[in-house]
């Protein structure tokens, strides 16, 4: 089955913006979830795992990039 990597990130854009948390495996798309929450301004706290990453919609805060590297 093809997924659409577009379909995908947006589907977890949607959470992130109704205050869920999301994770992705695949590099491709916790790159473009990072750069969508980068545009958006998202106060999400990212963090990276070996299994793949987690975004975690912060709650009340200003917005920050939290990154961290493997």
């Amino acid at each position: 089955m093809i997924i659409n990597r577009r379909k995908l990130v947006d589907a977890k854009m949607e959470r992130l913006r109704s205050g869920y948390s999301a994770f992705a495996e695949s590099k491709e798309v916790v790159t473009l979830l990072e750069e969508e929450i980068i545009r958006e301004q998202l106060p999400v706290i990212i963090e990276k795992t070996e299994l793949g990453c987690w975004f975690i919609p912060e709650k009340e805060r200003s917005f920050s990039r939290q990154v961290q590297h493997e």
